[in-house]
């Protein structure tokens, strides 16, 4: 199973960027997915997952910024960020979980990570 990530870049504080996940390869079905992110000497956070019916977690700092997206049909999940803050910044990690049979038990697979920065 392959994970990538895209959308990432540099944006003013307040403004908006989209990041995108594709998990694609031999996958029977996906679970949950979530976007991480790291910033530098800090560990690694959850920001938002989404569940394959559709149940959404958000962590308490991007509420009523950020919105995840899934498209199941596609293996796909955005995640729309907006009114960003230089404290946004880091880099983001799509999770992926997912089984590659119907016997198989379900993995975690992580892409490579898109950074976000954000400035003042």
């Amino acid at each position: 199973v392959q994970v990538v990530e895209s959308g990432g870049g540099l944006v003013q504080a307040g403004g908006s960027l989209r990041l995108s996940c594709v998990a694609s390869g031999n996958i029977f079905s996906i679970n949950v997915i979530g976007w991480y992110r790291q910033a530098p000497g800090k560990q690694r956070e959850l920001v938002a997952s989404i569940s394959s019916v559709g149940s959404l977690n958000y962590a308490d700092f991007v509420k009523g910024r950020f919105t995840i997206y899934r498209d199941n049909a596609e293996n796909t999940v955005s995640l729309q960020m907006n009114s960003l803050h230089p404290e946004d910044t880091a880099v983001y990690y799509c999770n992926v979980n997912a089984k590659q049979t119907r016997w198989d038990v379900f993995r975690t697979y992580w892409g490579q990570g898109t950074q976000v920065t954000v400035s003042s």
